[in-house]
């Protein structure tokens, strides 16, 4: 699948759409689509790129994506789940997925970050054998942006 896929759009629109909405007064609102965009949709394109959708029925309900960070290194980014279908371990699934399509292309280590308004893919990351890049004990508006890695290596 593509980003460019027309099912793709209502997804990363609620990302936008979100980002706006916890990073408000930080923002000018629109940003959150700016961040979306901020990459181009090839960027996520194979060779060195992936885009998925998890879709019920019709119907996009989860996603994320990958592109190339550097030669060993994929950076996970857009690893989203609509609100109205969290709790489900979706998220989960879509970065279990990620990570293993990135080492079937060859990527030893996966990258992300994740911001300081986002507690609940900051658990998610740890839960799921990330490392911490960042000092812990500060606080989460203090570190800023909240970047994790992760070996690809059995």
């Amino acid at each position: 699948m593509s980003a460019r896929d027309p099912l793709a759009a209502p997804l990363l629109t609620d990302l936008g759409r979100e980002y706006d909405e916890r990073y408000a007064d930080m923002r000018v609102s629109g940003d959150g689509i700016k961040e979306i965009d901020r990459y181009p949709a090839g960027a996520f394109d194979p060779p060195h790129g992936c885009f998925l959708l998890l879709l019920e029925g019709d119907v996009p309900v989860s996603g994320g994506a990958f592109m190339r960070y550097d030669e060993a290194t994929a950076e996970l980014k857009r690893i989203w789940t609509s609100a109205d279908h969290r709790g489900r371990g979706l998220g989960r699934r879509i970065l279990a997925e990620l990570e293993h399509r990135a080492a079937a292309q060859g990527y030893t280590r996966a990258f992300l970050t994740a911001g300081p308004r986002q507690p609940e893919a900051v658990a998610l990351y740890l839960r799921s054998g990330y490392t911490p890049l960042y000092d812990r004990s500060l606080p989460p508006e203090e570190v800023g942006m909240h970047p994790f890695a992760k070996s690809l290596r059995d």
